[in-house]
């Protein structure tokens, strides 16, 4: 599935003039670039209902050449169960994760979030797959791609965080509402083919 070809002409004007913005040195050229992003957050509210306002905003923070951001996750399973948050956004589950930083490798990234949002200390062992997040719905204002890690525990003991409201071990089969812009079926379902296979190539689309 792809994204509705309103959020996909959003996108593209808002990257085009982003950029636009990053590499312009005349002032005609960026205020057309500021119309354009207007009008890519004039989309949004018109088909979203979020205000126009705060999206300009957002989208004049976003600086540079535009680029789809980096969502990094960990896969923890410990006798069949897997590792889940409760996120405190939207109070459905997820594995733990989050943004990339600048500086960080993805593997540091993941070893971080994971300890952030859960107190376990983790090892990445292999990387799952190579997701582009937007590609079902939920769908979301930026384009992102996922990157899902398969870790091992070392230590520590499962809690809650400043960012999550539970954190729990869950069957595969018996699973709670899962947050799915953080964490999909099809992410689960990968997980679960390299636990059969631990030969199994990275997924990527």
């Amino acid at each position: 599935m792809v994204p509705p070809h309103w959020l996909d002409w959003s996108r593209r004007i808002q990257a085009l003039s982003q950029t636009g913005l990053a590499y312009s040195d005349n002032g005609f050229d960026t205020e057309r670039y500021q119309q354009l992003m207007n009008i890519a957050a004039e989309i949004l509210e018109s088909h979203t209902g979020l205000a126009k306002e705060p999206l300009v905003q957002d989208f004049l923070g976003q600086l540079g050449y535009a680029t789809p951001k980096v969502d990094v996750r960990g896969a923890m399973v410990r006798e069949g169960r897997i590792l889940l948050v409760q996120e405190q956004i939207d109070q459905h589950w997820a594995m733990p994760g989050g943004w990339a930083d600048i500086g960080d490798s993805p593997s540091e990234v993941v070893v971080r979030e994971v300890w952030e949002e859960t107190g376990l200390h983790v090892t990445p062992r292999k990387l799952i797959g190579v997701f582009d997040a937007n590609r079902q719905p939920p769908f979301e204002v930026y384009h992102a791609y996922k990157l899902l890690f398969l870790c091992d525990i070392d230590s520590g003991t499962p809690g809650i965080s400043n960012e999550t409201l539970d954190v729990g071990f869950f069957p595969f089969d018996d699973l709670p509402p899962l947050s799915l812009n953080r964490t999909s079926e099809r992410n689960l379902a990968e997980v679960q083919a390299h636990l059969r296979d631990s030969q199994r190539a990275a997924a990527f689309d």
